[in-house]
């Protein structure tokens, strides 16, 4: 954690609320500490640490909309995981992923929307994440992917500044391609929407915002923006942020087994999310 603690504290002539550091060579040094804090924040990504956490996303295409919330609790070690995927749109549209403390098989819950995949309100599938890091896991694969959108610009000396505030911690801004934002699937928009935006479009950025406490570790990171080209209005606003001190009491219990539908195999939950996929495609 070297590189953070640097980033977060190695100015220490700087006033709170000032850049960090002053001086002609600004950009470039928070150009190279901004690489580094990004290369080490994929160290915090490997799923030890317990923390509860909310990302808000919000996308608008002309008249079309995706607006969700995903609120996550990562709790012990080895962790029990729950992640909970709820539009905002339509309250019978979520879906709650639990993986309870060293578990063989993964649990998700079922909203009405999507009632029709099981007879049941929960279905297992077997777990094979074990040995991946945090990013894999639904509670965590949007502040990876809005990371490497960042990480992407911030390559292409797109780094705007850093900031410490007065509790200690630091603000890193900069801009954000749309280009970085769609490769690195920060929406995963279908094709017909993709097919409208242009190449100028994809050239414009968004604002991007990392907040890293005292000790270099990640609070909060925004991507927003409003892009536009050939007639069409792309909106954008993606928001994670750290959420409190989790507790048991925010993990459900293990869910009944006669409540629960189970995948027994890979072909079981190919055709699972394949059929899922329709539903969310209609």
């Amino acid at each position: 954690m070297a590189g953070l603690a640097l980033l977060a504290s190695g100015c220490g002539a700087a006033k709170a609320g000032s850049p960090v550091p002053n001086g002609a060579e600004a950009a470039a040094y928070v150009s190279a500490k901004f690489s580094s804090t990004l290369d080490k924040l994929s160290d915090q990504l490997n799923g030890t640490e317990s923390k509860k956490t909310v990302q808000d996303t919000f996308a608008r295409f002309d008249d079309k909309k995706i607006n969700s919330t995903v609120s996550a609790v990562q709790l012990g070690r080895p962790p029990a995981r729950l992640s909970k995927n709820h539009s905002n749109l339509d309250s019978n549209e979520f879906l709650d992923s639990f993986h309870p403390v060293n578990s063989p098989v993964e649990y998700m819950l079922l909203g009405p929307v999507y009632a029709s995949l099981a007879p049941t309100h929960w279905v297992s599938m077997p777990y094979t994440a074990g040995d991946l890091n945090e990013c894999f896991w639904a509670g965590a694969q949007g502040v990876c992917k809005m990371l490497g959108a960042v990480s992407d610009s911030v390559g292409q000396g797109r780094v705007k500044g850093a900031n410490s505030r007065p509790d200690g911690s630091v603000e890193l801004t900069a801009d954000v391609t749309l280009t970085a934002f769609l490769d690195n699937r920060v929406v995963v928009f279908p094709q017909s929407i993709l097919d409208q935006i242009s190449p100028a479009m994809k050239t414009q950025t968004l604002q991007a915002r990392i907040v890293l406490d005292p000790q270099g570790r990640l609070t909060e990171i925004q991507l927003n923006g409003l892009i536009k080209g050939n007639g069409h209005e792309l909106e954008l606003n993606e928001h994670y942020r750290l959420d409190g001190t989790p507790t048991q009491n925010d993990l459900p219990k293990v869910p009944d087994p006669a409540d629960v539908t189970v995948l027994p195999d890979s072909a079981a939950v190919s055709d699972f999310y394949a059929r899922m996929g329709e539903i969310q495609g209609r």
